[in-house]
Parts: C-alpha cells; structure tokens; sequence
C-alpha cells in the first residue's frame, strides 16, 4: 500500500510539474490586449498544423476574418488579407512595416548581407543605389533593353530549333531569363547548353522548391532541434544552404574577375558601379559597401529576377494554350503594330494595350508570390487590432490580386480586368504581384520589360499549340513560396 501511495505521489507531483510548465509558458507568450485574433495554439508547437502555405491562410481567414494572428512555435505571427487590410499594411502604414524578418535559415543563408533581408540605414543605402544603378542602365544607357533584346534573338532561336517538335520550354526561360540578370551583374551573357551555367539554374530551381517544403517551414521554428538530433540535419534546409553556397561562390568568382580589369571611368555593369561605390563609401562602414556584400547583392538579384520571370512567362505559355483566342488577339496587335520583322521594343507597350493585359493577367492569376512577409518597427494598429513592435506580419498578396470585390471575375483567366470601354489599358488599385510600397521588388522595372519583350518576341515569331493528342495542362501550382506550374510540354510552328 506505501509502495502504491509513493507512486501515486510521484505521479501527481509529475502531473503537478508539467501543468505548472504549460501555465509558465501561456502566461509568457499570452497575446497582448486586442492582439489580432486566431486559433488556440497547442502548448510549444503552437498553430503548427495549421498550415504554411496562402490555402492555409484563406482557410483561417475565412474564420477569423482578415486581420489574424497564428503562434508558429514560440512566435508570434499577424497575417493581413484583402485589399483594403494590405494596402493599410503596405501603403498607408508602410513606414511602420518597412522592416523584412529574417527566418533562422535565411539568416544562414545571407549571413545578414545583401539586400532583402537587411533593415535600417544600411538597407536604406544598397536599396537606394541599387535602384539608382538599374535607373541608369535601363532609362539612361538603355543598356539594360539592348541586353534583353538580344537575349529574345537567342530565345527565339532556341524555340526554333525545337523543329515543332513538343518540348518542355522551362529550361530555355529559364536560362534567357537569367541571361538577363547576368548581364545587368556582369555585363555578359551564356550559351544555354554551357554546363556551369545550366548546373547554377538546377541549384536555383531546387533550392526554390524546397524553399516551401514542410521540413523546412519546421527547421524556421525549431532550428535548434534539427541542429541537435542526428536524424534531421541533412533535411532540405540543408540542401538548401549547400545549393546557395555553390551559387555565391560562383558570383564571388566572378566579381574576382571583374576587379581584375575593373576601369574606374567606365562602369559596364552592377558589379562594376558597386565597386566603384565601395572606394567611395569606404569611410561609411554602416552603409555595407564591401567586396562580401556586393556577392550577396548579386545573389539577391538573381533570387529576385529569374525565377519570378520564368514562371511568369511560363504561366503565360499555360494561360494561351488553354485560351488561344487570347493568342491570336495578341498575334493580331503585333502584326499591326510591330509587323513580322522589327525587334519588339519597349515604346511599343503603349500602343499594345491587349498584350499588356494579358501579361497583367498572367501575373494576376500566376500570383507567383503569394505572400510576403514584414516586421513592425514601432507598435502599430490594423484593422483596430493592436500589433507591438518586432511583430511578424505576413501580407497574403494573393487575396488581393483575387479580392472578390475589387476583380470581375477574381477565379478567372480574363484579360478585360485591364482594358476600359474604350479598349485601352487601365491600371488597377489591386495589382500587386511585386508587393507595394518602399519595400516592393527593386527588380520590377526590368522583370516588366523583360516580360514584356519576350512574350512579343515569342509571339511574334512562332504559334504555341499542345502537343498533338495531348489535353490543356494542369493549372493547379506546385511549390508553395513560390508557385510555379506542374511541367508541361508544347509545340511552337514559325509564323
């Protein structure tokens, strides 16, 4: 009887611990007074099952309304839907929200260089010559358009060679899509079947992919335990950070050879004008210029310009085979304003309303970057709700470009969404497929010009059908950081 009483004891003192443990722990990460509201999170996980990807999100809005707040781990996260919450977010408060959080495995990948994921005075200062930089290169020497142009020649002639036989297009894109950025960075371009180059594009693809993997959501909130247990050391963060160290080595190799004829009185490309900026900011230690960054600066363009293009023009390809009398309006307004023979340029966008609608579209519907993540850098309200200073806040971008109050026809594929009465281009308040505000993709200017050269230089030249026998492809996404399509194969005739 003792022996069972002892045991009893214990029990209850073990029972007594452990309820004591998880009053500890809600009392220490309890929400704050009219924090935004969301699900119970269970003890130490918090909202983990919930979900990671914008479903999830819908999901849970859907419930709590679009101002809600999840626990990933021990973290406090605040997401944003709609457009009027997300503009509120991104526009109307964005001084608030200009900071980017940085997760433990970005945090290992950028080493806290570059540009995405630097805050403050020294983001301030890369952002503001980067963005100076492409200004000069695309408005002043128009270096950037004769670059991209060129590289549509090489694209066309690689769709060419294809001889109508179905083919998988995501390579090619793919590799003039980073062309492009290669020669914004280096003042140079690649032969598509060069092996470093087509082995640098697969680390980029692979790592994007697994970017959304659920071990890798893990790893962000537990990085301690996977660092820790044997079992999950090698999991696709891993991958990850081997893929992206290989990718930065490459550029670092690079810049290496640009120093060694580097003129300071002409400056051909990025890394050549970076260079030169780190002589003259050498005193500004705070600014960031140094050989270190200028790698990771690089990496950040090429993270931000090459996917986003090529799923983009993949979607495109998509959207025209499942709709080709969107195809043959576009092929139409090229034959009247461009004609069969003349480099596409971008002056010609203005007078091509219907094609800037349907790449407009394209993006809208691809919602390739479905949500983007900030971090309050003061305490704030949104939507009434309190949310403090250092909070998490992720925009779902994708319920704006599919807010059924400011779309049409939201679900659907309808180039109409930016054309008037008239049939002229108008812009729309709730486009924002490169995010809004001071913190919006640096690259867009280039990623537009790029989209648009090379959907009018490949339309221009070939019709895109399906392979014979074949079905229109899925237009379901695959990835979940990044929503690329599944793969698919088609058949381009010359016109």
């Amino acid at each position: 009887m003792l022996l069972l009483m002892d045991c009893l004891d214990l029990k209850s003192c073990l029972l007594g611990i452990l309820l004591l443990l998880l009053l500890v722990d809600f009392l220490k990460h309890r929400n704050p007074p009219n924090f935004p509201p969301g699900p119970w999170p269970l003890p130490f996980v918090g909202n983990l099952f919930t979900g990671f990807g914008y479903q999830a999100v819908d999901k849970v809005a859907k419930r709590f309304g679009n101002v809600f707040s999840l626990q990933w781990g021990r973290e406090r996260v605040v997401f944003v839907s709609g457009y009027k919450m997300v503009k509120d977010v991104l526009l109307t408060q964005g001084d608030h929200f200009l900071d980017r959080p940085a997760s433990p495995l970005c945090s290992e990948v950028f080493r806290d260089f570059g540009i995405s994921t630097s805050n403050g005075y020294r983001w301030r200062r890369q952002r503001q010559f980067s963005v100076g930089h492409l200004k000069q290169f695309s408005e002043g020497k128009k270096t950037l358009e004769l670059h991209v142009q060129l590289e549509c020649n090489f694209l066309c002639q690689a769709f060419k060679q294809e001889m109508g036989v179905p083919f998988n297009p995501q390579v090619i894109i793919n590799s003039a899509a980073a062309n492009s950025i290669v020669s914004l960075v280096f003042g140079k371009r690649f032969d598509y079947g060069t092996t470093d180059f087509q082995d640098l594009l697969q680390l980029r693809q692979e790592s994007m992919l697994l970017t959304g993997h659920p071990l890798v959501q893990c790893y962000n909130i537990f990085p301690w335990l996977f660092k820790r247990l044997p079992g999950l050391r090698s999991g696709p963060h891993s991958k990850i950070l081997s893929n992206n160290a290989k990718i930065v080595s490459f550029l670092k190799k690079e810049i290496e050879k640009h120093k060694k004829d580097w003129d300071p009185f002409d400056h051909r490309d990025f890394s050549d004008s970076y260079i030169g900026e780190i002589d003259k900011k050498k005193r500004d230690t705070e600014a960031g210029f140094h050989s270190e960054n200028l790698a990771y600066c690089c990496f950040d363009l090429f993270e931000a310009g090459i996917e986003t293009v090529t799923n983009t023009l993949l979607w495109a390809l998509l959207y025209i085979l499942n709709h080709p009398e969107v195809q043959e309006k576009v092929q139409e307004e090229i034959d009247s304003v461009i004609g069969p023979s003349r480099q596409p340029c971008s002056a010609d966008r203005v007078n091509m309303p219907y094609t800037d609608a349907v790449i407009h579209e394209t993006q809208r519907m691809a919602n390739i970057l479905p949500l983007n993540a900030r971090k309050t850098n003061k305490d704030t309200t949104v939507g009434g709700y309190f949310i403090p200073q250092g909070t998490k806040v992720i925009v779902n971008l994708s319920s704006v470009l599919r807010d059924p109050s400011e779309w049409e026809t939201a679900g659907y594929f309808n180039p109409e969404h930016f054309l008037d009465e008239h049939g002229h281009f108008r812009k729309r308040k709730a486009f924002f497929p490169f995010s809004a505000g001071k913190r919006a993709c640096l690259g867009e200017p280039l990623a537009r010009m790029e989209l648009f050269l090379f959907f009018t230089s490949l339309l221009q030249r070939f019709t895109i059908s399906l392979s014979p026998g074949k079905e229109p492809p899925s237009l379901e996404p695959q990835g979940t950081a990044i929503l690329s399509p599944e793969p698919f194969t088609i058949s381009a005739s010359t016109r």
